[in-house]
């Protein structure tokens, strides 16, 4: 029997969209501020791809187009200034930045209340202590895939396979405010597919493309693949195709559910992104929170 594939492209869509019914009903217009720097092109169209979005869901968008030379001085200026701008509700460094910048200094000058990326410090802090705040945009989005997927998730049996800042973690206390029995497995845990095969929830985010086989999966697991790997495409020399951390299509036999990749978790992304804008904004402005985003 094949699994159901969880259809993060059409979550995300039904989310944009009572994104915008909350926009609508906002006594303002919450305002999302871009930076990035550099030319690398995977940024440049995920941030065209996040400035459309953002219009699309009745929000205002202000851009920073900086050169691949600005010093870290300079970037922090402008991370300043939005910060102490009262229009700008969420701020977003596009990652990477080049390699003369140092990223965590410069994630670290966002003031919590504008990240809507979730990577400050602050934002951890208020995730691990279940304090109300910005949580991170992709572990966010694979909750909420889950939930779709198997509704209540009270007492599942939840493995995180990764235990990366970014992902793994915050994924980890996520599911555990969910009411799930987690564990986090990783590269070093002993028998780690007998571990994967006590999941009822597998998240996969460990970067290594299609890692996780068929026979590591429980019988009617939720997999959420949050891997996105580039190999070689196996019937086209020189040409690349994209794959998640799972083996997907031998594992649509054992699995209940999963993402595919791509369109799984990856627009998930940005649509929780713009759900963190709008939060943010009714979080420092005071209005109402919209119920129609909770999950």
């Amino acid at each position: 029997m094949s699994a159901m594939k969880i259809d993060g492209k059409a979550y995300a869509a039904g989310l944009r969209d009572r994104i915008g019914d909350a926009v609508a009903n906002l006594p303002g217009q919450p305002t999302l501020a871009v930076v990035i720097v550099g030319d690398d092109p995977a940024s440049h169209v995920y941030v065209k791809n996040k400035i459309k979005f953002t219009i699309a869901t009745g929000m205002r968008s202000v851009e920073h187009k900086l050169p691949a030379d600005t010093s870290e001085d300079d970037l922090i200026a402008i991370v300043r200034d939005l910060n102490a701008d009262s229009e700008v509700d969420g701020i977003l460094v596009q990652l990477p930045l080049p390699k003369h910048l140092n990223e965590n200094r410069v994630i670290e000058e966002i003031t919590p209340d504008k990240d809507v990326d979730g990577l400050t410090e602050a934002s951890a802090g208020r995730l691990s202590l279940g304090k109300n705040g910005l949580r991170p945009c992709t572990p966010t989005g694979s909750v909420m895939l889950a939930k779709d997927a198997l509704g209540d998730l009270t007492g599942k049996n939840c493995v995180i396979l990764g235990r990366s800042i970014l992902v793994g973690k915050p994924a980890a206390m996520l599911f555990l405010e969910q009411n799930c029995t987690v564990t986090i497995a990783h590269s070093r845990t002993q028998n780690l597919e007998e571990v994967c095969r006590s999941a009822d929830i597998l998240v996969a985010a460990v970067g290594r493309p299609q890692m996780v086989k068929a026979d590591w999966l429980k019988p009617g697991a939720c997999v959420i693949d949050v891997g996105i790997n580039r190999v070689p495409h196996p019937d086209k020399p020189g040409k690349t195709y994209l794959v998640g951390d799972v083996d997907y299509k031998p594992s649509l036999e054992t699995a209940g559910s999963i993402t595919p990749v791509p369109g799984g978790v990856g627009p998930m992304t940005i649509a929780c992104l713009l759900r963190n804008t709008v939060l943010a904004a009714c979080m420092r402005r005071g209005w109402d929170m919209p119920d129609n985003l909770s999950f």
